[in-house]
C-alpha cells in the first residue's frame, strides 16, 4: 500500500500523540509507510513545526543508529495560565463548600477533559526529569496520577490504607496525617516497585503534607527516590510539614462557612513550573 503524504501525516501524528516519551526509530515509520527515510524526515519536520507552534509539545530527534524521534508533551505558559484560571473559576462556586472548610472536588476529578489538561501541565514541568512511575494514595488522587502518567508514559502506583488479598505480600508504614497529628497506615504491594526507581508523588489536596511525607517514607522502604511532588490544590493557611519542593496549581487561601465564600489563587506552579 502506497500512502499519500496527507495520510502519513495524520497517522504519524496520531501515533506520536499516543506514545509520548517513547523513542521511535525512523525505520519504523519508513517500513510502515513504505517510504524513504528522507521523506519521513520531511514529514516529521512538518509535525514538529505544528506541535511547537500550537503548543502541543516538542518533537525531539535523537541522532545515531540507535536514535529516532520522541514526542514530549509541552504546554505554552499562556495555556497553563488558562487551565489554572479555569480551575479557580470552577472551584470558587459557593456550593462546593463543605463542613470543616473542605471543597467538593469529586466532579472535577471525574472530568476526563480537565484531568487530561491537568496531567499535561504537570507532565510539562517534569518533562526533563527522569520519572519512572507516578504514585498516589487511593482514592481521589488516582485520576490525577493517571492523567500525569498518561503524558509521561509511565506506570501508576496506588498506595492503599489497608491490605487487599489480591495485592499479595505488602509493605506497610505508619505516618502522621493532618493537623490533628493522627497516626495512619499506608500499604503497598511488594510487586509494585523496583529498587532504584524515581517516583513522582501526587494528590488532589494537600493540607500540611503528612500524606506526602508518608509516601516519601514508603519510597525509602522500597529503595526508591522521590522525583517530585505534584498537588492539585494546597491549603494556603496550613503550616506545611512537607520539606520537599512541591508544585501546586491552586491555593486555597481562605473559606468563610457563614458567608459561603471561597478565596482561591494560583498555586506556585506558575512561578516554579519550569525548574
Amino acid at each position: 500500500m502506497k500512502w499519500k503524504r496527507s495520510e502519513r501525516l495524520v497517522d504519524m501524528t496520531a501515533y506520536l500523540l499516543e506514545h509520548p516519551h517513547r523513542l521511535i526509530p525512523l525505520t519504523y515509520f519508513s517500513e510502515l509507510y513504505a517510504s524513504a527515510k528522507s521523506s519521513i524526515s520531511e514529514d516529521l519536520g512538518i509535525v514538529k513545526e505544528t506541535f511547537e507552534t500550537k503548543g502541543i509539545g516538542l518533537l525531539v530527534t535523537v541522532p545515531g543508529a540507535a536514535g529516532g524521534v520522541k514526542y514530549v508533551p509541552k504546554l505554552h505558559e499562556a495555556e497553563t495560565e488558562r487551565i489554572v484560571a479555569d480551575l479557580i473559576a470552577e472551584l470558587s462556586h459557593s456550593d462546593r463548600l463543605l463542613p470543616g472548610g473542605y471543597l467538593f472536588m469529586t466532579d472535577v476529578l471525574g472530568n476526563p477533559e480537565m484531568m487530561n489538561r491537568v496531567g499535561k501541565v504537570f507532565a510539562t514541568a517534569y518533562a526533563g526529569h527522569q520519572i519512572d512511575a507516578v504514585m498516589t494514595v487511593a482514592t481521589k488522587g488516582i485520576p490525577i496520577a493517571h492523567a500525569i502518567a498518561r503524558h509521561l508514559n509511565v506506570p501508576v502506583i496506588v498506595v492503599r490504607r489497608d491490605s487487599k488479598v489480591t495485592e499479595g505480600p505488602t509493605v506497610s508504614i505508619n505516618y502522621v496525617s493532618g493537623s490533628a497529628r493522627r497516626i495512619q497506615t499506608m500499604v503497598l504491594s511488594k510487586r509494585s516497585m523496583k529498587s532504584g526507581q524515581r517516583v513522582l508523588i501526587t494528590d488532589d489536596f494537600m493540607k500540611v503534607g503528612g500524606t506526602m511525607n508518608g509516601m516519601k517514607s514508603l519510597l525509602e522502604e522500597f529503595g526508591c527516590a522521590l522525583a517530585g511532588v505534584a498537588v492539585l490544590v494546597e491549603d494556603g493557611a496550613a503550616a506545611k510539614q512537607l520539606r520537599e519542593k512541591y508544585l501546586s496549581l491552586v491555593k486555597l487561601c481562605s473559606v468563610d462557612e457563614q458567608q459561603r465564600t471561597i478565596e482561591l489563587e494560583p498555586g506556585n506552579y506558575l512561578m516554579e513550573g519550569e525548574f
